[in-house]
Order: C-alpha cells, then sequence, then structure tokens
C-alpha cells in the first residue's frame, strides 16, 4: 500500500467526489490560483477550471452564506476555511442557516455542505489563531463533526462528508498536512461516527483525537515500557460520537483517561465522562481523568505554548494516577 501526505489525501477525497458528481465544487480563500494556502488543492483547478475551483475574497461571512445557498439547490459545495479561527465569522450561516434547514424548512430542504480547514494550534501563531471548536460545533443540532488528520481516515470520511445529506463541519491541523500514512489507490468510504480502536490494549483507555492522538499513541508506548497496556480510541467522528466503542472499552480496562485539545470547561471530555460514568459506572476502578488545553488563551513565547497543549509526560502521569501507581 502507498504511502501519502494528509493533504494530498484530503486532495484525492476531493477529486474523486468531484469527478463523481459534477454538482460537487470548491470554495475558499487561496483555492485555485495559489493550489491553497496548505497546497490541499494543487493542481485542482487545472482539471476542474475556475467555474468549480474558486477563489474568493477575503469574506468568510459572504462566501460561507453562498455556500449554504447553494446546498439548498442542488449542489454539494465544499468550502475551505484558512483556519477554523477565521470560521467565527461565518458562524451564524454554519449554526443558524447550515444546520436548521432541515428542520426550519419541514425537510422540504436540505443543505448538503462541507465546512472544512485547520483546527487547533500549530506553535507559535498567538491566541487568535490557536483555537479549537470541536465542542462549540458539536454543541449544535444538525451538524455532524468530524476531526481527524488520520490520511487514511480522512480521506474516507471526506468522501462520506461530501455525499452526506447534512452540514459537515471537517476539522483538520495545519501542522498535520504533511504527516504520512497508509492509503489504498481503491476508493473506499468510512462511515461517520465510528471510533477506530488504534492500539488494543488491557489496563487502561485513552481517548483522543485529531493530532492529540500522536500525544496518546506516544504515551501508549511509553507506558508499554512499564508493562501497561494502553487501548488507545480515536475519535474520529465528535458528532455523532461513538459511544459504544467508548464503554466496551473501558469494561474492559476498567479505567479512562482522555487527551483532547479544549478548554475544559464544556469540552468533549466533559461529556465522555459523563456518559461512561452513566453507562459503565461499575466497571470503573478508578476515577475518570483527563487532560485538556489550559483554561486560558494560547500566548506566543514557546514555553506558554509548551505548557498550554497536553503533552506525553503528563499524559504518562496522569495514567499512571489512575493505575495507582503515583504516590
Amino acid at each position: 500500500m502507498r504511502t501519502i501526505q494528509l493533504r494530498q489525501a484530503l486532495r484525492e477525497a476531493m477529486e474523486e467526489e468531484m469527478r463523481r458528481d459534477a454538482s460537487v465544487f470548491l470554495m475558499g480563500e487561496e483555492v485555485a490560483q495559489y493550489n491553497g494556502a496548505y497546497k490541499v488543492s494543487q493542481g485542482m483547478l487545472d482539471e476542474f477550471g475556475a467555474r468549480r475551483v474558486i477563489d474568493t475574497p477575503i469574506s468568510e461571512l459572504g462566501f460561507a452564506a453562498i455556500g449554504v445557498g447553494a446546498a439548498m439547490n442542488n449542489t454539494r459545495p465544499i468550502i475551505e476555511f484558512m483556519t477554523w479561527n477565521f470560521a467565527e465569522l461565518a458562524i451564524d450561516q454554519i449554526v443558524n442557516h447550515a444546520a436548521k434547514t432541515v428542520s426550519m424548512s419541514g425537510g422540504q430542504f436540505t443543505c448538503p455542505i462541507v465546512f472544512r480547514g485547520p483546527n487547533g494550534s500549530a506553535g507559535q501563531l498567538g491566541a487568535q489563531h490557536s483555537q479549537a471548536f470541536e465542542s462549540w460545533y458539536a454543541n449544535v443540532p444538525g451538524l455532524k463533526v468530524i476531526s481527524t488528520i488520520d490520511p487514511y481516515d480522512a480521506k474516507g470520511l471526506l468522501k462520506a462528508a461530501i455525499r452526506d445529506e447534512d452540514p459537515v463541519v471537517f476539522m483538520e491541523s495545519e501542522s498535520a498536512y504533511g504527516d504520512t500514512g497508509e492509503v489504498p489507490e481503491e476508493e473506499y468510504i468510512i462511515p461517520i461516527g465510528k471510533a477506530a480502536v488504534k492500539r488494543e490494549g488491557s489496563d487502561v483507555t485513552i481517548v483522543s483525537y485529531n493530532k492529540m492522538m500522536k500525544v496518546a499513541l506516544a504515551t501508549a508506548e511509553e507506558l508499554a515500557k512499564d508493562n501497561i497496556s494502553a487501548e488507545v480510541i480515536d475519535l474520529r467522528t465528535i458528532r455523532p460520537l461513538d459511544w459504544q466503542t467508548i464503554v466496551e472499552s473501558v469494561k474492559k480496562t476498567n479505567r479512562l483517561v482522555i487527551v483532547e485539545e479544549q478548554w475544559p470547561f464544556g469540552s468533549i471530555s466533559s461529556e465522555i465522562s459523563y456518559r461512561v460514568q452513566k453507562e459503565a459506572f461499575d466497571y470503573l476502578d478508578a476515577p475518570i481523568r483527563r487532560i485538556c488545553s489550559a483554561d486560558a488563551n494560547m500566548h506566543y513565547a514557546p514555553n506558554l505554548v509548551a505548557a498550554y497543549l497536553p503533552d506525553v509526560p503528563r499524559t504518562v502521569n496522569l495514567v499512571k494516577e489512575v493505575m495507582y501507581l503515583k504516590k
């Protein structure tokens, strides 16, 4: 099986769906002439032309609104935001229009649109360019939320998102576009709403998603040196969330640690913790623990960036606490 970058996997997903369905088009800042801010759409203008790969002004609210209107009129837009930090300018269209189209029209209209782009921190980018928004959008009925950086998962899930009849928020990562992974050449689709067990284990369950999966998997490697067997679950889809996979893992391991790049208040880990204690309380041998981003704005200084984000040493220590190996 070939190995390709995340950006190429995303590009292939869009290209394949645009070849399959003439109603699919891509619109966003620098997606056409510049080949994409992160080169995700490289070469797509040459193949599909300016009517289907469309450069926009720097107006997220404007081109998101155009996309929502187009989706209500028998097309399938892919709206690329240069970063989800900028998408907050378009949140009215995403939350008040795309997410509510089906219910407010009594099912007369659907809104099959994908909003995609990089989310979360990417190093020293400061407080206004380092925010993670999965929990915001997952709170909205009518939206589906996907968050992944694995090239295989990203391609299969993006193809599923483009074909879906509901609006989909698709979260990527600026710092992961160059990451590589094995992706088959033949077509495949990954169902929305299904988590993936990336590493099997028996002593503790670690749940994560997006680039914090790197922390989760590296933590599992470190724990293995101390003969602690960690099962690592990649959520992939945030809404709808695959509760069954999480609960069944906790019933096996009896311990749960959640790693996420979210502010702690009202986070994905908060919801997972509630659901697990509701459905698997009698299986827990220790309190559920989590490690989130700091409850603060991220700043530019490297030491503050490091302090803000979850890391492997702190996650290892947290797991050892739930294993009662820390005094």
